[in-house]
């Protein structure tokens, strides 16, 4: 597991950018005082600049028939384009599932890599039927 100190919704300090996980370039969802922290390790980082014009994160929650119905989350990068850069995490990529009664907004998502912050913008929370998803927030 990974060790993550908080201040607030800042990461303080994490080992995950050592870790193995970091290393062979997967992505970590971690969870705290009202936000959502994506891990970004460096291996992956060409995914920031697919971040930007971003009005908000959809997160969605569901099976992914793909990974053998594994529950899965979807982070949708909302610009209002037909195309928006959206990435895939199972349940074990991040440390916590949002409960269904929990869907909605009011909580930030924020980018995170070994240099610190590199984005933050509004979220909102979906349960739906599949992962992919890929729908907007108007169409459930």
């Amino acid at each position: 597991m990974f060790i993550i100190e908080n201040r607030g919704q800042a990461i303080a300090r994490t080992n995950y950018w050592g870790s193995d996980h970091a290393r062979n370039g997967y992505l970590y969802l971690t969870w705290n005082a009202g936000a959502a922290r994506l891990l970004v390790p460096d291996a992956a980082k060409a995914i920031l600049r697919d971040m930007t014009g971003a009005r908000e994160v959809l997160i969605s929650r569901g099976p992914w028939p793909d990974q053998g119905g594994r529950e899965a989350l979807e982070l949708l990068w909302e610009d209002d384009s037909d195309s928006p850069f959206a990435i895939h995490l199972v349940a074990e990529q991040t440390d916590r599932l949002i409960p269904e009664e929990q869907q909605g907004g009011g909580f930030a998502v924020a980018v995170w890599t070994r240099g610190g912050m590199k984005g933050r913008w509004p979220g909102r929370y979906r349960i739906v039927e599949a992962i992919p998803c890929l729908n907007p927030w108007t169409i459930n």
